[in-house]
């Protein structure tokens, strides 16, 4: 570990903190304009040129505006809820790479923070503790309607997450590693969508389900429960749930890019500088989908939620790591 190796891990660190935050800022806008776009409106356009100032606008008012602390809440637990939201999303990208390894200054930068063997584990991991800062958010507060959205999105997240961990099995068995470098570099001569339909389909619905995403976003139903888990909240811990939420798009789309899509690689020969254009891209085209599945899509009844989370995705996991495993075995 010398003075470079130290210099190079934390310059990595602040470039990928930054395009993370910028990129979770802009996701807002995006959004705003793909459900503008259905429902025939133009969406925000007036600050900045095609409103690209919009964010900052946003953040602006945001963190001027007063931070109401409701009387009867657990202070603590209130104002540290968000925190648990936000820090877990965004911990996630120390193990996601972005693309092969560059040659820059006269040495081999590999395109990720660091690579760990047990990246899928710690992924998973995090995103268990993203469930504490909703549940508290919700019981913290001192309200129904928040408290209903909290222990809605516990029993929502801890039974999808189920699904998502049992199709990470499914692509472990193909590669023999929990490391995502790994996996991609397993992908070389095929991508795993290809091998994978089923498991691909039920991480991207689970995935959707695991964020809070529409059809899935009961924890907030403002049809039924005003706002749900953070109807106390105001200010910038407000902004933090709805960053955390949107830094926890932009991990899930990533990770179904490394299992599935191929991460970095296309299947003709490209250089290497094109890997993060081409990982960025494809996470794109799954962020629209998702963005576009908002304004398309009916939420779900929470008895249909479950129903459809422990009676059709269970079964269908357990049904696709029994057909990878004979698959893998017949092979060998």
């Amino acid at each position: 570990m010398t003075l470079d190796w130290w210099i190079e891990v934390v310059v990595k660190i602040v470039v990928v903190f930054l395009v993370v935050l910028t990129a979770v800022a802009y996701m807002t806008l995006i959004e705003r304009r793909v459900i503008a776009l259905i429902q025939s409106r133009i969406g925000p356009n007036r600050v900045g040129p095609q409103g690209l100032f919009q964010p900052a606008a946003d953040a602006l008012k945001l963190m001027t505006k007063e931070t109401v602390l409701p009387a009867a809440v657990s202070k603590h637990l209130f104002l540290f809820a968000p925190v648990f939201s936000l820090v877990p999303a965004l911990a996630a990208f120390a193990v996601i790479p972005f693309g092969d390894s560059l040659n820059l200054f006269g040495r081999q930068v590999p395109l990720h923070i660091t690579d760990v063997n047990v990246a899928l584990l710690y992924i998973l991991a995090l995103s268990s503790i993203g469930v504490y800062g909703i549940f508290l958010g919700g019981w913290a507060s001192n309200n129904k309607y928040a408290l209903m959205g909290g222990l809605r999105s516990s029993a929502q997240m801890i039974s999808y997450e189920l699904t998502l961990g049992l199709v990470v099995v499914s692509v472990v068995i193909l590669t023999g590693s929990f490391s995502l470098v790994d996996t991609v570099t397993a992908q070389q001569h095929g991508w795993f969508i290809l091998y994978q339909p089923l498991g691909f389909l039920l991480f991207l619905v689970g995935s959707m389900a695991e964020i809070n995403r529409i059809p899935f976003d009961l924890p907030e139903a403002e049809t039924e429960l005003v706002a749900g888990f953070h109807t106390e909240y105001s200010g910038m811990r407000f902004a933090m749930f709805f960053l955390g939420e949107y830094a926890n798009l932009i991990t899930v789309t990533a990770l179904t890019t490394l299992l599935f899509l191929g991460g970095w690689l296309v299947p003709w020969p490209s250089p290497a500088w094109m890997g993060p254009i081409w990982f960025a891209g494809k996470m794109f085209v799954l962020i629209f989908f998702m963005m576009w599945t908002r304004g398309t899509l009916p939420r779900f009844r929470f008895d249909q939620l479950m129903q459809f989370g422990w009676k059709i995705l269970l079964p269908l996991a357990l049904v696709n790591i029994i057909l990878t495993g004979l698959v893998v075995t017949l092979r060998s």
